[in-house]
């Protein structure tokens, strides 16, 4: 792959530096805060070679590339673009400040309890294992070993309101060990314990705000968002007295006054008020799975993908927390399941019905890790590019949802889904077994039924140019002529790995001889790069382009070339397109050899070199065939 190619491509696609606010990357994803979205093609983004998928989350537009290759078109995209590197925590900031208040709220929720979901994933794991043991061996439950390992099991829910406290501190930019502090407070041992009110004789009660109301002395074993809000206050405050607190007694005053002021607000006012607004909506999401002939379950699963294309999703481990918490059991994950498998089904089907190795290439891997329970590959990358597969994952995932909410599967832990959860299920394997079959089987078939490959359409053909066989076959070529004069070349003499390989396409290259690049045919500009060293060409029969004039010629950021066209220009045969000093370039140290490539191909059944040698612009130069 070219990544100078491909980064230079993203840049003019993203809408030129102007455009880009901030950019990092991660494992598999380029991660940019864009100016304004008007000016950003993403389908074009998408065409790109190397890209797998382009979509827009968390007030960022995420381009995936891979792992291994996403750093280093961001190594090309930052020097090119003329930015300074950027942390995904400083990315995640610009992208906040263009979010809506409640994208905010919701992508803080994620931010906060997707850094527990290591603790909550061993903790589960180990409760679903030693059920699935105590199942198959009766005998175990009474042993020492399981007392202690039991322990272990629950210990992370036993004190999630501590760790969410800590999660959340961190997030709101307080001390995380005040913020720890704070969730002890919450579930202090001199607090009824919240799941022995329900047998406790009488609950104790204390008189606060001068007497003006009782509350109940009663911990907060089971709640998440009570936590939430009061570290939240707790930063604020923190915050607010580091500025007006005097240096030489910050260090005892805040803390003292931060935590005073917080707990007695958490006791007395935020516990009561948001435990009482969690239940109610744990109440909702309970029962919204448990309505009767699992229609709840299949409400759900046919929303989860679009809230995932939406953003929303982060909510869900919240949700999911509180269910865990309070109920023991995460009643939300295998529905969850149902609508990520389903998207990877849609996906897979895609993967084996289409004729584009690209998109083939591009289906296949994310149809397998949707399976594993990371969706964002099938579902931005394929599924929401061609849409009917997006749809059918939709109605798979309701199907999956129906099953789920009808046999009332549990898992014990959140934050795995897809095949993976079999660990977390050990009690319902059966059961999850079938949601996964269920909705795979139907989101396949529908999206096999309904995928139909587009055929590139072929314009303004010439009647000399097409041809029929003895057999009726209607056979199209179209000559690419030489944009330069010198000396032609096979690509496998370009000295340079990429182009040699022809893995952008295709083609021939050329040494040139005078500075000038005409059109090799008549047609569209698809893109002039800023940098004026390449541009991409569209013929009227259907023909890409790319002439890309020397060899790493993108490090001189536009010296030397002069481009007289500009992207979507309409262009004749014969027409300048740019300028190039040969001489300048050549005593910077730059090859100047010239590929001439087809980047589209795949759509021919052959591309054939016409000349090797001396040409003159518009020579022929290379056939296209199909």
């Amino acid at each position: 792959m070219d990544y100078r190619a491909a980064a230079e491509q993203i840049l003019q696609k993203a809408g030129g530096k102007e455009n880009i606010v901030s950019c990092a990357h991660c494992a598999t994803r380029l991660r940019m805060v864009i100016g304004d979205n008007g000016k950003c093609s993403k389908e074009a983004l998408e065409e790109i070679e190397g890209v797998k998928g382009v979509f827009e989350a968390s007030g960022q537009l995420q381009i995936i590339l891979g792992t291994g290759v996403v750093n280093k078109v961001y190594d090309e995209f930052i020097r090119i673009a003329g930015i300074s590197e950027a942390s995904k925590e400083e990315v995640k900031q610009a992208a906040n400040a263009k979010q809506n208040v409640l994208k905010r709220m919701l992508k803080t929720l994620g931010d906060i309890f997707v850094p527990i979901i290591p603790a909550i994933v061993a903790s589960g794991l180990l409760m679903g294992l030693l059920e699935g043991l105590c199942n198959a061996f009766p005998a175990m439950a009474g042993s020492g070993t399981y007392t202690i390992f039991h322990l272990f099991s629950n210990a992370a829910f036993t004190f999630l309101p501590i760790l969410i406290a800590i999660s959340a501190a961190k997030v709101f930019g307080g001390n995380i060990f005040l913020g720890a502090v704070i969730g002890m407070i919450m579930i202090h041992p001199d607090l009824l314990n919240a799941w022995s009110v329900a047998g406790a004789e009488t609950v104790p009660q204390a008189g606060v705000w001068f007497g003006l109301y009782n509350i109940n002395l009663v911990g907060y074993q089971g709640h998440v968002i009570p936590v939430v809000i009061a570290v939240w206050i707790m930063s604020m405050i923190e915050k607010k007295l580091h500025k007006i607190v005097p240096e030489m007694i910050d260090l005892f005053v805040t803390p003292l006054v931060t935590v005073l002021v917080t707990g007695y607000l958490t006791l007395t006012v935020i516990g009561p008020i948001f435990s009482t607004v969690e239940n109610w909506v744990l109440f909702g999401a309970k029962s919204l799975i448990t309505v009767p002939f699992g229609i709840g379950g299949a409400i759900i699963g046919g929303l989860y993908a679009p809230t995932v294309v939406a953003g929303v999703h982060h909510m869900y481990n919240a949700l999911e927390a509180g269910l865990l918490s309070a109920e023991g059991l995460n009643t939300w994950m295998p529905i969850a399941t149902a609508a990520n498998v389903a998207q990877g089904a849609a996906a897979l089907a895609i993967a084996l019905k289409t004729k584009n190795n690209k998109t083939k290439a591009m289906a296949l891997p994310a149809s397998l890790s949707a399976f594993l329970g990371i969706t964002e590959p099938a579902i931005f990358g394929v599924n929401i590019r061609y849409m009917t597969p997006f749809i059918a994952g939709c109605i798979g995932g309701a199907c999956g949802g129906l099953v789920a909410g009808i046999l009332h599967i549990g898992a014990t832990a959140y934050g795995i889904t897809g095949v993976f959860g079999f660990l977390i299920t050990t009690a319902y394997a059966w059961q999850y077994a079938l949601v996964i079959i269920v909705a795979s089987a139907i989101s396949f078939g529908i999206s096999w039924a309904l995928f139909k490959e587009k055929t590139p359409a072929v314009q303004e053909v010439k009647a000399e140019d097409r041809h029929i066989t003895e057999d009726g076959h209607i056979i199209i070529e179209e000559t690419v002529f030489a944009p330069l004069t010198g000396r032609a070349i096979p690509m496998s003499q370009v000295p340079d790995e990429t182009f040699a390989a022809q893995v952008l396409g295709q083609g021939m290259a050329i040494e040139p001889s005078e500075g000038k690049v005409v059109a090799p045919f008549a047609g569209t500009v698809a893109t002039m790069f800023p940098t004026g060293h390449a541009v991409g060409l569209v013929s009227d029969g259907g023909v890409e382009v790319l002439i890309h004039v020397g060899i790493n010629t993108v490090e001189l950021d536009g010296k030397y070339y002069k481009s007289h066209v500009k992207d979507g220009d309409r262009v004749e045969k014969g027409q300048l397109l740019l300028e190039f000093d040969q001489k300048a370039i050549a005593e910077a140290g730059y090859n100047l050899t010239t590929p001439v490539i087809i980047t589209n191909t795949e759509e021919y059944s052959a591309v054939a070199g016409l000349a090797e040698g001396a040409v003159t612009a518009l020579d022929e130069l290379v056939r296209c065939r199909k």
